[in-house]
C-alpha cells in the first residue's frame, strides 16, 4: 500500500486530431532555469528520506506522487542520473519528456465550413443534432436517451486542455469546483486550446449539440497549456488524482509514441512506463473504467518494424529495442480506434490499429474521396478534397476563435482518434450510470459484447469488436 502524499504539488486533455499531434521535446525548462526534469520510479514507498536522496544527488523535488511511488525533479547536474541510481530503493529513474499539442498551420486552407447557421444562442430551438451523424450512430437517432441520459453523480474525468465551463452547451454539466490543473503556472483548467472542450462535448454536451450521456457530469483534468506540453509526471498525478476524486470514467484523447519512444529503456522499465502502468493499475483498483485513444500514425501497433521504420522515414529517428505507443498499449484501458461515417469495412485512414484495440468509436474523417486518393499515395498532397462535413461536430470554446475548418463560433468539426475514444468513455459512463455496481473489467465486457459488428466477422485489428453502441448495451 503506497503511503499518503507528503507534498502537495501545484494542483488547482492525444491520440489527438490530425491537427494535433504529439511531439518530442526536451523537458519543459523556463527562459531563466537551465534545468532538466527527471521521473524516478521507487521499488515501493516513497522513503522518508527522499528530499535527502534527491538533493545529495544534485537535484531538487518537483512533484511526488506518493500513491505510486513515483518523484519528479530537476536539476542542473549532468551526474544527477548517474547518482540518484546509486540508492538501492529506486527502481529506475530516466529523464522526463514532454507531449505538445502541434498546430496545423493552415488545416482549412483557407476555405472553412460556412453553411452551418452560427449559433443563436436565445433561439433554444436551434441546434445542430442533424449534423451529428456521429452521436446518432452511436444512440440509434437519439433514442439511447429515451432509456439513460446519465446523471449528475456519474463523473468522466477528461485528462486533456481544460473546459470552457461557461459554455451553454456544457455549464449544467461541467463541474468547475472539482476541476484541477497540474499545469505548473496556471491557476485554474479553463481551456484555452479547445481540444478539451470538444472532447468534453462529445460525452456530455447538452444543447444545440449533444454528447453520449447528456446528464452525465464532466471534470477536468488540465495537463495542457494553450500551446505548451504535458509532462509525464503532470499526466500520472492527474490520473492519480481523479481516482482519488471518485470518478467513475477517465477520457485520454492524448499520447502517442514520439516522446516514449525508448519508454521501455535497456532493461524494459522506465521509470515513465512504470509511472504509467502503476497510475493505471491504481485506477483500475478504484474502480475507474479509463478509455484512450489508439493514436493517428496509420500504424499496425502489432508490428514494431513498422512503427520504427514509420519514425525513422517520418521524423528521423532511428528507435532500436523494445518500444510502445503509449496509453494505448498498456493493459487494462479501453483502446479505442477510429471509424468513419462513410464505411463499415475500413477505419479513418490516420487510425492506429491492432490487436490491442478494444472497440472503435466515430471519430470522422475527410470523405471517401479523401481516403481513396490518401490509401494509394500516403504522401501526396489532397489538402484540397477534404470535406470538413465528415468530420465530427462538438463544443468549442466561445472565447477562443473560430476553429480553421469552420467559422462557427462555439463549435468546430475535428476528427482523430481524439474524437473517437470521448465516444467511448461517455458509453462506459452511462452503462456505469445504469449499472453502478459494475467493475472496469464488467463495464469493458459491456463495450465489447454489445459493440456493432463492422469489418470481417468477429474481433479484427482495425475495429476490436466493433463500433461501440449505447443503444445496444441499454437494450441487451
Amino acid at each position: 500500500m503506497y503511503l499518503k502524499k507528503k507534498l502537495t504539488t501545484l494542483s488547482i486533455c492525444a491520440a489527438l486530431s490530425l491537427s494535433l499531434l504529439s511531439g518530442l521535446k526536451s523537458p519543459g525548462v523556463n527562459a531563466e532555469d537551465s534545468s532538466s526534469y527527471y521521473l524516478i520510479a521507487y521499488k515501493n514507498n516513497v522513503p522518508g528520506d527522499y528530499v535527502a536522496q534527491i538533493e545529495e544527488s544534485g537535484g531538487k523535488v518537483e512533484r511526488v506522487i506518493e500513491e505510486i511511488g513515483i518523484v519528479e525533479a530537476s536539476s542542473s547536474s549532468s551526474a544527477f542520473l548517474e547518482n540518484v541510481k546509486k540508492f538501492s530503493d529506486i527502481h529506475s529513474a530516466n529523464k522526463e519528456y514532454t507531449v505538445y499539442l502541434e498546430e496545423d498551420p493552415n488545416p482549412a486552407d483557407g476555405k472553412p465550413i460556412t453553411s452551418i447557421p452560427q449559433p443563436d444562442w436565445n433561439d433554444p430551438n436551434q441546434n445542430y443534432h442533424d449534423y451529428q451523424w456521429d452521436v446518432k450512430r452511436i444512440t440509434n437517432d437519439f433514442e439511447s436517451f429515451t432509456i439513460n441520459k446519465g446523471n449528475k453523480e456519474t463523473v468522466v474525468g477528461i485528462i486533456d486542455t481544460g473546459l470552457d465551463f461557461a459554455h451553454p452547451d456544457l455549464k449544467d454539466n461541467a463541474d468547475l469546483e472539482g476541476s484541477k490543473t497540474f499545469v505548473p503556472g496556471t491557476k485554474n483548467a479553463w481551456d484555452e486550446n479547445g481540444h478539451g472542450t470538444h472532447v468534453a462535448g462529445s460525452i456530455a454536451a447538452n444543447g444545440k449539440v449533444y454528447g453520449v450521456g447528456p446528464e452525465l457530469t464532466v471534470r477536468a483534468y488540465r495537463v495542457f497549456g494553450a500551446k505548451g506540453g504535458a509532462q509525464q509526471s503532470w499526466i500520472t498525478d492527474a490520473i492519480v488524482a481523479a481516482a482519488n476524486d471518485g470518478v467513475e470514467v477517465i477520457n485520454m484523447s492524448l499520447g502517442g509514441w514520439r516522446w516514449m519512444a525508448h519508454n521501455l529503456d535497456e532493461k524494459g522499465d522506465s521509470a515513465s512506463m512504470v509511472a504509467y502502468h502503476r497510475a493505471l493499475q491504481y485506477a483500475t483498483k478504484k474502480g475507474v473504467t479509463v478509455v484512450v485513444s489508439s493514436g493517428n500514425d496509420s500504424r499496425n501497433l502489432n508490428s514494431l518494424q513498422d512503427m520504427q521504420t514509420y519514425w525513422k522515414e517520418r521524423y528521423g529517428l532511428d528507435i532500436k529495442g523494445p518500444s510502445r505507443v503509449v496509453p494505448a498499449q498498456i493493459p487494462g484501458v479501453v483502446t479505442v480506434s477510429s471509424s468513419n461515417k462513410w464505411s463499415n469495412d475500413s477505419i479513418a485512414f490516420y487510425s492506429n490499429y491492432g490487436s490491442v484495440v478494444d472497440v472503435a468509436g466515430p471519430g470522422g474523417d475527410n470523405g471517401p474521396l479523401y481516403d481513396s486518393l490518401y490509401r494509394q499515395d500516403p504522401k501526396g498532397n489532397y489538402l484540397d478534397k477534404r470535406d470538413f462535413l465528415y468530420r465530427t461536430l462538438s463544443t468549442w470554446p466561445t472565447y477562443l476563435n473560430p476553429n480553421g475548418t469552420s467559422n462557427l463560433k462555439g463549435y468546430a468539426l475535428l476528427h482523430g482518434t481524439s474524437m473517437a475514444a470521448p465516444k467511448v468513455a461517455g458509453i462506459a459512463a452511462v452503462i456505469k450510470a445504469q449499472n453502478p455496481q459494475y467493475s472496469p473489467s464488467q463495464v469493458q465486457a459491456a463495450l465489447r459484447q454489445t459493440a456493432v459488428d463492422l469489418g470481417k466477422n468477429g474481433q479484427d485489428p482495425l475495429f476490436g469488436s466493433g463500433e461501440a453502441n449505447i443503444y445496444n448495451a441499454l437494450t441487451r
